[in-house]
Parts: C-alpha cells; sequence; structure tokens
C-alpha cells in the first residue's frame, strides 16, 4: 500500500477533477510486476496503466489500490471491468469512493469472484479529492507565514520575507501540486506577487486567480501572460468557489491577506490552515487573519493540529477544523 501511496502522490496535481490514485499489481508470488497512477482526465486509470505493465503476470495475483476501483463508465471504461479481465485474484483498497456514480466497485468485483480486502489507510494526495467528492466544492487550504508574535507583515507594510528560503520553496513544490492559487486584489497592489511555481522544474502551474471589485494595476505581475489569471470581482468566497468548481478545480491553495483569510474562515470555507511560523519578532503590523466573525472566545474556531514539523528554521503547522473531524 505504501507504494501506490507514494504512486499516487506523483500524480497529485495533474488529475483534477479526477482523483490523483496510485495501483501496484504482485503477481502469484507477491512480487511486484506493475505500477501505475492516474493519469490526465480522459487518460488511463491507476489501475489500467499497471496492469499494462503487469501484463500477464497479473492473472492471479493481487492489485493494491489507493481508492476503490470505479465502476462506472466515465472518459474510460470502469477499472472494475479491467481488473476481472486481467485476472486479478485479489484487490485491496485504501479509501471506498464517496461519489456515488463511481462507487460501488468492490462489490462489483467480487460478484466477479474477486477477493476484496479494505485496508483503510492516509491518502494525503486524495484529501482535496475526497472532499470535492463528498461536499461538491474545492478544498481549500489556506497558507500563510508569520513572525512568532503573529504579524505578517512589519508596521511599515514590508512583509519579504517573513519566512525562511526553506519554507518559501515548500510553498513553490505546494503549488504545483493545486489547481488554483487565490489572492485579494489588496495583495497583488501591495506585493505585486507572480503567484507561479518556481525553482521546483515544473512545467504545471496553477491558475492565478484575484479575488476584488477593482481594477488590477497596469503592468502587475499576475496580468504577465506567462500563467492564466482569473480576476473574480466579488468578495463572496461562495462565488469564487463557484466559478473554480466550474472550472473543474478540486484542490485550491489560499495565500491572501488577513481581509480574504478572513472572508474565506468567516464563511466556513477553510478547510485547512498550514502555517510558517518563523522564529522572529516584530511587535507591530498586521495580522494573519482579520475579521473572521469571532467576537468573543467561546466563537472562536477549533482545530486539530495533524503535524507538527521544521520548514528549515521555521514550525511548519498543518490544522484542520475540529468541526470536520
Amino acid at each position: 500500500m505504501a507504494s501506490a501511496i507514494d504512486a499516487g502522490a506523483r500524480a497529485h496535481g495533474t488529475t483534477s477533477p479526477n482523483p490523483p490514485v496510485g495501483a501496484v499489481v504482485l503477481d502469484r508470488a507477491g512480487a511486484l510486476v506493475g505500477t501505475g497512477h492516474t493519469r490526465p482526465p480522459g487518460q488511463a486509470h491507476a489501475e489500467v496503466v499497471a496492469l499494462a505493465e503487469a501484463g500477464e503476470r497479473a492473472r492471479g495475483g493481487t492489485a493494491v489500490v489507493t481508492l476503490e476501483p470505479c465502476a462506472h463508465h466515465g472518459r474510460t471504461p470502469p477499472c472494475t471491468d479491467a481488473l476481472v479481465a486481467a485476472g486479478v485474484a485479489r484487490v485491496v483498497y485504501a479509501t471506498a469512493d464517496p461519489n456515488p456514480q463511481a462507487a460501488g466497485g468492490a462489490e462489483v468485483l467480487r460478484a466477479s469472484g474477486v477477493e476484496v480486502v479494505h485496508l483503510p489507510a492516509h491518502v494525503e494526495a486524495l484529501r482535496a479529492w475526497l472532499h470535492f467528492a463528498r461536499t461538491g466544492r474545492p478544498h481549500v487550504t489556506w497558507k500563510y507565514a508569520a513572525t512568532l508574535d503573529g504579524r505578517v507583515a512589519a508596521a511599515d507594510g514590508s512583509s519579504r520575507w517573513v519566512g525562511s528560503p526553506e519554507s518559501r520553496a515548500e510553498v513553490h513544490a505546494l503549488r504545483t501540486t493545486v489547481d488554483a492559487v487565490v489572492v485579494g486584489s489588496g495583495t497583488v497592489r501591495a506585493d505585486d506577487p507572480r503567484l507561479t511555481a518556481r525553482g521546483t522544474g515544473a512545467a504545471r502551474q496553477p491558475l492565478r486567480v484575484v479575488v476584488g471589485m477593482g481594477d488590477l494595476p497596469r503592468g502587475a505581475r499576475v496580468l504577465d501572460g506567462e500563467v492564466e489569471t482569473l480576476h473574480v470581482r466579488t468578495h463572496d468566497p461562495d462565488v469564487v468557489l463557484a466559478e473554480l468548481t466550474a472550472r473543474g478545480a478540486v484542490d485550491v491553495l489560499l495565500e491572501g491577506g488577513p481581509t480574504l483569510a478572513g472572508a474565506f474562515a468567516r464563511a466556513g470555507r477553510v478547510d485547512r490552515v498550514l502555517a510558517y511560523v518563523a522564529p522572529k519578532l516584530l511587535g507591530d503590523g498586521p495580522t494573519a487573519l482579520r475579521d473572521a466573525g469571532v467576537s468573543t472566545i467561546t466563537d472562536a474556531v477549533g482545530l486539530v493540529v495533524e503535524q507538527v514539523s521544521m520548514s528549515g528554521p521555521d514550525v511548519r503547522i498543518s490544522a484542520v477544523p475540529a468541526s470536520a473531524r
């Protein structure tokens, strides 16, 4: 299963609106004979890629997949058909498919005489897609960098660079795995960001999204034509997410300033918080979040910390709303 999860991670960011699935095939003796991950939309699913590599060695063997094999005919035939035709004797999957159109693959396989085992495991690459399948809207990760006293910029507005070079490199890598990066028009005016993934060697770039009513400055780097930019003239997070859903976006990275982050938090549209806390003190300047709809401590948004790690000298914290657990 770990090998299948690794395979799926290689597809993260390239498959939306389809899930980034990983699969491996073992022969009768348990030797690994095929590995695959989901290709871009309209192309082969992970199981089909792994089976093609395995060939006849798949017959009587085991397929291990990060998501329950699909049982419906979409742009490609059902993966259950491919597994049965290959003569696989056993299928092990980590995550049940919550999509009612595609679910039921496990029962289809059992009805065809294939042994099926559900082996629950956390598959990070599927986080956003599972959220999208269950809610119908993109998964939003709010990312920010702040000092130890919670400031995202100094009193004079300067913010380059709050986080370390290691943290910035990690964020550039993260951008290659999401469908869209969202900021407010105020951030564009103040910082003139590119919002591209740089220094990663990745050919894929996320859609750049700017939220705000006013026109963007001429010469702003988000208008350089290097990557597509969408200007959504609204302050409503749900309007933004509806527009992104229509474009097939599943995984969204919110990098806006305190006002935009507050609007998403107030609307209950922050599904994960990714904070980079730098060992610095400023004592003044804007904080990471503003106007989040919290007026008393009892209204505070409770979070569950998933992971704490280091990114260079910075502390990296990943947390999700307690209400989502």
